[in-house]
């Protein structure tokens, strides 16, 4: 689905507050990412601080840290659980995340403990109208348009 200039793959489920995304991709795990709102809204990304493998956080903790000339984020975990894996490439080119943030810009993939009720919280990306309309309350809310 397109909304303005950004993407949000239907595929997907939705973190409206510090725009992320999750993607299932086996029973009980999850990669994250940045949607490409925030991709393209944060400018060039120059740093990321991503979490250790094994390390464990509930839904609402801090577990990633991104720097552009412009922004600081400091993005909440969607879902609680263990980090199997970070995407140790944004290290070299953390702009990664704004040239492909769907795929090769992906920040971690996580062991959930209850992935159904996170996701739960969730925006889907099959529900366009909740998107459209959370998009453009972004676009006028944080970018003045």
């Amino acid at each position: 689905m397109k909304v303005h200039n950004y993407e949000f793959p239907e595929d997907l489920y939705y973190h409206k507050e510090d725009h992320l995304w999750v993607k299932a991709i086996e029973k009980n795990k999850v990669r994250i990412g940045i949607d490409d709102f925030a991709a393209k809204e944060s400018g060039r990304i120059d740093f990321v601080d991503l979490p250790r493998i094994g390390e464990e956080f509930s839904k609402g903790d801090v577990i990633v840290t991104i720097e552009s000339g412009k922004w600081v984020g400091r993005l909440r975990s969607p879902v609680s659980g263990k980090v199997l894996y970070v995407n140790e490439r944004l290290y070299d080119d953390p702009s990664l995340i704004n040239r492909s943030p769907y795929d090769e810009g992906w920040l971690l993939v996580m062991e959930a403990y209850d992935v159904e009720r996170d996701i739960g919280d969730l925006i889907a990306g099959t529900q366009t109208d909740k998107i459209k309309d959370w998009i453009e309350r972004e676009i006028k809310e944080r970018l003045g348009r």
